[in-house]
């Protein structure tokens, strides 16, 4: 027992607890799962067959349960993803809902939102489409299709079409619909989300897939994907730009206390934002003068953030799990950022911070080497200390010179509007998609 309870403190530790509960799931399922196959898949006490073990590690792989609907129900387009709740709800989720809403109007279809591990939460999808200005041209339908449950049946009719927004629900969808009919959203290299094993291969197995379409959240991230073997997507895929509204207003006034501030975007229990790297990045700022506590206020933006100090007890301010109003309210007031992936894909941050007029340093990852066509305030260095504080130490000299921070945010190249950001890639992929019928 003691055994078991250090290797779940050492799992949460590393993990962080929404991977903590999910690994706790994933165990009782496959308990239940042993005990409902007992009778067919045990072959002696204590045994289970193969096909039952790889069901309770995948459980998220579960097909979609779906019957054919017999009458024609219209043009569909179904968005299949885990969770729209208010934890899950913006950047990729966001993206996923926008794209959802706009191809379904091009199509001049029905949008039913799928949630495989929460209920749907009908207003998130109302107030993330109404910060952008965008309405449904029909009607909106939920459905929950847990993985866990095999209760639920999902109508399906000659005319749907199916988005999906990550390799699992991927997978899970094309056991139940024809590859046709799949739109498979891709927003990261999903394989990084793992160590070298299972997982890892899978993913890679769902996304050298030939016979589905793709949309690839930007250039950088499509041509990573070619360059290292994808090579499949130049026929299948199309890439977009995300759209961030263009914020011109004044730079901000200091805060009460006269500092300027910076902000670290500080998720530790996600392993590719470098949250530890970034402490150790901050911690040498401060003690070289970098960043001079009497002029600079520290802000460390995310979720699970430690009560961390820095050297000269220095204590910065913690703010968890905002919302997107306050989370924009809080960019608005920024100077200077610190927000690092440790990916091919450049973040939704620092785009937030540079649309907002802000300095932001980041980190360079293969083909991510220079961020500056988005807009000249976005920094990037290699991923060490000695090179992101430097860095930093640019980046406090831009932030101070307001005057040339307003010309560089008066050059930033994002693009307005979802419409316009999603215009060619969905009349392209209505075509594909005609065709393959």
């Amino acid at each position: 027992m003691r055994d078991r309870l250090h290797r779940l403190y050492s799992h949460w530790r590393q993990q962080g607890t929404r991977s903590l509960l999910a690994h706790i799931r994933r165990k009782l399922l496959e308990r239940a799962l042993r005990a409902s196959l007992a009778p067919e898949s045990s072959v002696g006490s204590g045994r289970i067959e193969v096909h039952a073990l790889v069901k309770s590690q995948f459980a998220s792989l579960t097909p979609l349960r779906t019957y054919t609907q017999k009458h024609s129900v219209g043009a569909r387009l179904n968005l299949v993803t885990d969770s729209i709740g208010q934890g899950s709800l913006f950047g990729g989720v966001g993206t996923a809902l926008i794209l959802g809403a706009l191809l379904a109007n091009r199509m001049n279809a029905t949008l039913r939102i799928v949630t495989r591990t929460e209920r749907p939460q009908p207003q998130n999808l109302e107030h993330i489409l109404g910060l952008h200005g965008i309405v449904l041209e029909k009607e909106v339908q939920f459905a929950f299709a847990p993985f866990f449950d095999d209760q639920y049946e999902l109508d399906v009719g000659e005319s749907d079409l199916f988005l999906t927004t990550s390799w699992w629900t991927t997978q899970a969808t094309l056991s139940s619909v024809a590859p046709g009919k799949v739109i498979y959203l891709l927003q990261e290299d999903e394989r990084m989300f793992y160590p070298y094993g299972d997982e890892r291969a899978r993913a890679n197995e769902v996304m050298a897939r030939r016979d589905i379409q793709f949309l690839i959240n930007t250039q950088l991230l499509f041509d990573h994907l070619v360059l290292d073997g994808f090579d499949h997507l130049r026929d299948c895929g199309l890439w977009f730009e995300p759209s961030f509204a263009p914020n011109q207003a004044p730079l901000k006034a200091k805060g009460a206390d006269k500092r300027h501030r910076f902000f670290f975007y500080a998720r530790p229990n996600n392993p590719r934002n470098l949250f530890y790297l970034g402490l150790q990045v901050i911690e040498q700022a401060v003690s070289e003068g970098v960043l001079d506590p009497k002029q600079w206020e520290l802000v460390l933006v995310g979720k699970d953030i430690p009560n961390v100090v820095f050297k000269g007890d220095v204590v910065p301010l913690r703010m968890e799990n905002l919302s997107w109003e306050a989370y924009l309210s809080l960019v608005s007031t920024i100077d200077l950022g610190l927000s690092l992936m440790s990916t091919p894909h450049p973040s939704y941050p620092p785009f937030d911070l540079a649309n907002a007029g802000a300095v932001v340093v980041t980190n360079r990852f293969g083909v991510k080497t220079d961020l500056s066509a988005y807009s000249p305030n976005i920094l990037c260095a290699e991923p060490n200390v000695h090179d992101l504080v430097q860095t930093l130490r640019q980046g406090v000299a831009l932030a101070l010179k307001s005057d040339q921070r307003s010309k560089n945010q008066a050059q930033n190249a994002f693009i307005p509007t979802w419409a316009q950001a999603l215009e060619g890639v969905i009349e392209v992929t209505v075509e594909r998609v005609r065709v393959s019928h």
